[in-house]
């Protein structure tokens, strides 16, 4: 990990958003705790991000994701309930692990928290699972957080025996985010030292199928202006967003670099960011979004509330995944973004409104949100940093991407809109 020294208690948060005087006197309490019971050494960078499927999606999803990422697939294998397929990008970015139950009938936690809400109830299994961040000692890590009344997952507690292998240890999901978050010593480089079952090897059409998407990337040059993960946003309910982010901010060595209200949209944007490494990628940011007001509230004043609509339809669960693309001009004439975005809709790849965002003279950035994906439920963000911009975001540009998203999942009364 990257030796970068950060001073946790002078770091001043940005943002506008006002956090209570329950959330100031916390967040310092545990950053000193972290410091003090050895967490902020045990716990480095984000190594794997977990997303779970429906039965026979797999592939598709693969495919999917050599057209709209960087991803790129590298093993399978099979346990007693599970396919595991492994993507990597660069050694140094945390690899993707794609969960495929075998069975329709498979039943978990997923399955009875998503058959609750209506969005979600038709993609019963599919859900974002949650991160697993480098530890070599996941016994004292353990001891250290039950102490903290962190729970874990214990042989015999879930279905899914991959909570519960010797390679990774899981907490509990989260009861403000749905979340997991895991620990591992393992290389993620190295599938074999995972123990994620048997080695699956894919059908001749299945290959052929994942290389189309590699083709496609590389023949548009998509490949070269993809990076990585900038970023993952969860969705979560009005009075749980300090709760979603001091309980983060106990199990991993973030800081909360800020917040603010983007009062457009009735609702902030509250964002967690790894210290010890010098580009977000290689451990991306976590950002929780939450409506101002509770939806009960909110109807005296009939204000938007796309954010709490959101999880009243799916849950409390993430909502997208930033990719960051090059900085750069395109040879077309474009910014990077605004090319693939193109290539990517010219491919029949569906788009919430256009790119926000200008970017001239000055550090910017240009963003847009894909539509949901039909495989995992997620909306992929694509975000340019012009000019070394470092703000992480600007409140006119969120504003713009969380009212095109809201009208993109509106419900009422067991009708979905388009």
């Amino acid at each position: 990990m990257d030796a970068i020294p950060f001073d946790y208690a002078r770091y001043e948060p940005k943002g506008d958003k006002k956090n209570s005087e329950f959330f100031g006197e916390y967040l310092p309490r545990i950053y000193a705790r972290r410091q003090e019971t050895g967490v902020n050494d045990l716990v480095g960078e984000m190594k794997a991000i977990v997303i779970q499927v429906e039965p026979g999606d797999g592939v598709a999803t693969m495919a999917e994701l050599h057209c709209m990422t960087p991803n790129r697939y590298h093993s399978s294998y099979v346990s007693k309930t599970h396919k595991f397929h492994v993507l990597h990008n660069k050694p140094e970015f945390p690899a993707l692990i794609l969960m495929e139950p075998l069975s329709d009938g498979f039943e978990d936690y997923i399955r009875r928290l998503n058959v609750l809400y209506p969005l979600s109830r038709p993609k019963p299994n599919t859900r974002y699972v949650g991160e697993i961040f480098q530890c070599p000692d996941t016994s004292t890590l353990r001891d250290t957080l039950e102490a903290q009344s962190i729970r874990f997952e214990y042989a015999g507690d879930t279905e899914n025996e991959f909570y519960t292998s010797n390679g990774v240890l899981f907490s509990s999901p989260s009861d403000f985010t749905g979340n997991r978050i895991g620990y591992s010593g393992a290389d993620f480089n190295d599938p074999e030292s995972l123990a994620l079952g048997e080695r699956l090897e894919l059908t001749d059409s299945e290959e052929a199928l994942l290389k189309q998407g590699i083709a496609f990337s590389e023949q548009h040059g998509l490949d070269e202006l993809m990076l990585g993960y900038d970023h993952m946003a969860t969705r979560i309910l009005a009075g749980e967003r300090e709760d979603a982010l001091l309980e983060f901010q106990t199990m991993v060595p973030y800081y909360f670099w800020g917040a603010y209200n983007i009062s457009d949209m009735n609702s902030s944007t509250n964002v967690n960011r790894c210290p010890i490494v010098s580009d977000d990628k290689k451990s991306p940011a976590k950002v929780f979004t939450a409506n101002n007001t509770p939806s009960f509230v909110n109807s005296f004043e009939n204000l938007p509330m796309p954010t709490e609509n959101f999880v009243r339809n799916y849950g409390r669960r993430m909502h997208h995944m930033a990719v960051e693309i090059l900085d750069g001009d395109h040879a077309s004439g474009q910014k990077n973004v605004d090319y693939v975005v193109g290539i990517l809709g010219d491919q029949g790849i569906p788009f919430l409104a256009h790119v926000v965002g200008e970017c001239k003279d000055s550090p910017d950035l240009k963003q847009i949100f894909s539509k949901h994906s039909q495989h995992t439920l997620l909306i992929t963000e694509y975000i340019e940093r012009c000019k070394a911009f470092d703000g992480f975001f600007t409140k006119s540009n969120v504003a713009a991407l969380t009212e095109a998203a809201g009208k993109d999942e509106r419900y009422q009364h067991g009708h979905v809109f388009d």
